[in-house]
């Protein structure tokens, strides 16, 4: 049977980006989110943005609601998948902790720059099209906050401001311009939420890293 069909996009993406018509779309809806917002932006201009015609985008995404959403999962589903394993193999909490921050991080600059800013937007806060992505960020700011709290000793406030001030600054990496050691600097302000200097707070980037190095399978060699 022929995949011709009207309205199928081109197979490949552009040469010169090397992207996927899907991840171009991706691409250049989070940029418009970002520029003009989600309800100003239709699934016209991303398209034109793109490059394609509006009935292509529709072959890849039924309309903007389910853009938006894979931006938002492909920004935590990531780390969610890594935390169970994280948090069975850390040595301490801290060392759990400081990894979570590393993974979090590589989660969100994997995706378009300003992904974070998103989520405050009235859609994302409050439409059922979004329930799922919700659950998911509210799931991530648990173990947040119980490895944070697990991990203080001396940080005067409870276990759930430690968690949310620890996901604010992970998050907040979306709108940094990326170097490195970034992971690394804002890790160990994570630790710092959660009154960990010194030392301490390096026995816990130590036991991390092991840990994400365990974790995460060598490249295989094309």
């Amino acid at each position: 049977m022929s995949t011709n069909r009207a309205g199928r996009p081109r197979a490949r993406g552009s040469q010169d980006s090397g992207r996927t018509p899907r991840q171009e779309i991706l691409d250049a809806a989070a940029a418009l989110f970002g520029e003009s917002g989600f309800a100003a932006t239709s699934t016209r201009a991303i398209a034109e943005r793109v490059g394609v015609r509006q009935a292509s985008l529709y072959y890849y995404f039924p309309g903007k609601d389910e853009i938006l959403l894979e931006l938002l999962e492909a920004s935590v589903r990531p780390t969610l998948d890594l935390v169970d394993a994280i948090r069975a193999a850390a040595p301490s909490a801290a060392g759990a902790l400081y990894a979570l921050a590393v993974r979090d991080v590589g989660t969100l600059q994997a995706g378009p720059l300003g992904v974070a800013t998103l989520y405050m937007a009235p859609e994302v806060r409050t439409a059922p099209a979004f329930a799922s992505f919700r659950a998911h960020r509210a799931q991530l700011l648990t173990t947040y906050s119980e490895l944070a709290g697990a991990a203080s000793a001396t940080a005067p406030a409870g276990a759930d401001v430690l968690g949310s001030a620890c996901l604010h600054v992970v998050e907040m990496v979306t709108t940094l311009a990326p170097r490195p050691g970034l992971a690394d600097e804002i890790a160990r302000t994570c630790l710092g939420i959660a009154g960990l200097t010194g030392p301490a707070a390096a026995d816990a980037a130590a036991d991390g890293a092991a840990l994400l190095a365990a974790l995460t399978p060598a490249a295989t060699p094309v």
